[in-house]
């Protein structure tokens, strides 16, 4: 069962070509009964030339060429008929495929970084191909082959009981035959092949996983080690799939001898049948033409089963990720907000991940539209929690976050996050030229204002003595770059995007400090007018804050300007000692 519910499930995400689809299906119907004619009109003819000895030459050729005209239609009306299902099978099938990738690839993109988190990129992208690749195909087999096989076999072939109810019994002996042979070894076969399909996601994923980090793998010789275990998944992948490779080598014998056996079957008894009077030799010949097109057409099912069953499981992997339910959706209500003044509150925030601790307890604080805030506290203290709670990344357990005075969550997520910018302390830059990189937040902005953001952010000059300028590509991740320039081209795309409010999360601690001189400039031009939040541990980088939150363990412990905080003793003037002087107290 759940191996034809998965099958119309993925017929059913044809419903936007749903039209063209049962006009497909309806010509399926026309093409069997097409071939279910064809040896009906060579029996005929046969017959015809068993009786010709006692008719009149001229009538013998009147029927004849009666019978041949008919034939002939027939036949060219089948041709017409296959040529336009193959050429709109063909076309619907490709056009649902992209439609399918496209649709995968925005969901995808959409899910919030808890999804992301547990599921490797290789894997999704692995899902994405394969299932596009292996819907296209079901699609097309179906429409352009199997339909009419489908048809033919439970509508047509209760037909020939009206030729000859006995040799139309055998035909349908041998549908039932392979009909109980294919779902007995679809049950042996699909939980292993659900097994196979779990090894070659692993591999894909162990493969992106090596390669991203192929400097980690050459800097520590784990070139070996990551080579056979890569082997040892390819080796389960085959321990899994030649017992469902022989269950299905034995259908194709089992599906061989059965038709042949069917054949000759029929010869005995149409033979038995024309000596007691019961048969025609052409309804006997009609009936051999039958059984020669059934037996054709079931090897091509089992073969189109066996593929359905081996394709199953990517299948069902794609389907799962598009039923992936997004864990911050917008409420129904959900409004659009033009540009925020920038004040943003936090009420009484907790946060807990899930199947884990608490991280945030009664988060209270408020910035004012302008200011500008800085977290400071251990790593794992809360701080880019917080924020990506500001840009919800994730729902607050409890109290709430408001932007200008409205809840987040009554607010659309594209509109909320068209307010908020964020620097990186990775830059995170496209595998693409300088300018796509710089225009993600604002695709439209004129290279005059490209220019201007980052002649602010420092970044102009540098980009003016590349290769191609805004044209040059950045190379993955903007490896062609130094830390200081990626660093400079996100503060410029932050300008470009031009939002109310700012996060800088780590936005300097990864550079030098003649580098960090030059970038501090550029992100004092970005957070001029701003609400910013600055994610620090570096110290040094938030004096100028109007008010420091200094976190621990998910709460805030302290607040207050950077001297009055020092002044205090408390646990900020401990961590600016520490830094003074390398030693922890």
């Amino acid at each position: 069962m759940a191996f034809l519910k998965l099958y119309a499930r993925v017929l059913g995400l044809l419903a936007p070509d749903r039209r063209l689809a049962f006009g497909l299906a309806a010509a399926a119907v026309a093409l069997a009964g097409l071939q279910f004619l064809e040896p009906v009109l060579f029996g005929r003819v046969i017959d015809l030339l068993a009786r010709s000895e006692r008719m009149a030459e001229s009538a013998v050729w009147a029927e004849a060429f009666t019978l041949l005209a008919i034939w002939a239609a027939v036949g060219l009306t089948a041709i017409g008929a296959n040529v336009a299902v193959s050429l709109l099978a063909d076309r619907m099938a490709h056009r649902n495929r992209l439609a399918m990738m496209s649709r995968y690839f925005r969901h995808v993109l959409a899910l919030p970084l808890s999804y992301h988190g547990d599921v490797q990129s290789g894997r999704l992208l692995k899902i994405m191909v394969v299932g596009c690749d292996n819907l296209f195909g079901l699609w097309l087999g179906f429409f352009r082959e199997h339909l009419i096989t489908f048809v033919g076999a439970l509508v047509l072939l209760p037909l020939t009981l009206m030729l000859n109810w006995r040799l139309g019994l055998l035909l349908i002996a041998l549908v039932l035959v392979f009909t109980v042979l294919t779902a007995f070894v679809i049950r042996k076969t699909q939980v292993a092949q659900m097994a196979v399909e779990g090894f070659h996601t692993r591999m894909a994923g162990s493969a992106q996983d090596a390669l991203s980090n192929v400097m980690v793998v050459q800097s520590f010789t784990r070139l070996n080690m990551e080579a056979r275990q890569f082997g040892q998944i390819s080796r389960q992948v085959l321990d899994h799939q030649f017992p469902v490779l022989n269950w299905w080598a034995l259908v194709h014998v089992l599906t061989r001898a059965a038709s042949t056996i069917t054949v000759i079957l029929i010869f005995i008894l149409g033979t038995l049948l024309h000596l007691r009077g019961q048969a025609s030799v052409g309804e006997i010949v009609s009936f051999m033409g039958f059984a020669t097109l059934l037996v054709a057409r079931l090897e091509a099912a089992v073969a189109f089963v066996s593929y359905m069953l081996f394709q199953a499981p990517a299948m069902a992997e794609f389907l799962a990720v598009l039923d992936a339910e997004n864990s911050v959706p917008d409420r129904p209500d959900a409004r659009e907000m033009g540009r925020a003044e920038g004040r943003v509150a936090f009420e009484g925030v907790d946060f807990a991940y899930p199947n884990s601790g608490q991280v945030l307890h009664g988060l209270d604080f408020v910035a004012a539209p302008g200011q500008t805030i800085a977290l400071v506290g251990a790593t794992g203290a809360g701080k880019t929690t917080s924020m990506q709670l500001l840009q919800r990344l994730w729902d607050p357990t409890g109290g709430r976050i408001t932007l200008d005075d409205v809840d987040l969550r009554d607010i659309r997520q594209d509109s909320l996050r068209a307010n908020i910018g964020v620097v990186f302390q990775e830059s995170m830059l496209f595998n693409r030229t300088i300018r796509e990189n710089l225009q993600v937040g604002r695709p439209d902005a004129t290279q005059e204002e490209i220019e201007r953001a980052c002649r602010m952010a420092e970044a102009h000059d540098f980009i003016t003595r590349q290769p191609k300028g805004y044209d040059t590509l950045v190379g993955e991740r903007g490896a062609s770059l130094s830390g200081g320039q990626r660093q400079r081209l996100a503060i410029a795309r932050a300008l470009l995007k031009d939002p109310p409010v700012l996060i800088l999360d780590e936005a300097t601690s990864a550079l030098d400090a003649a580098t960090e001189a030059r970038v501090q400039k550029a992100l004092r031009a970005l957070m001029a007018g701003r609400t910013t939040f600055i994610i620090a541990h570096r110290l040094s980088t938030v004096r100028e804050a109007d008010e420091i939150l200094v976190f621990d363990q998910g709460r805030i412990m302290e607040r207050g300007s950077f001297q009055a905080l020092v002044a205090a003793e408390g646990r900020f003037a401990e961590l600016v000692r520490t830094q003074l002087t390398g030693v922890a107290s």
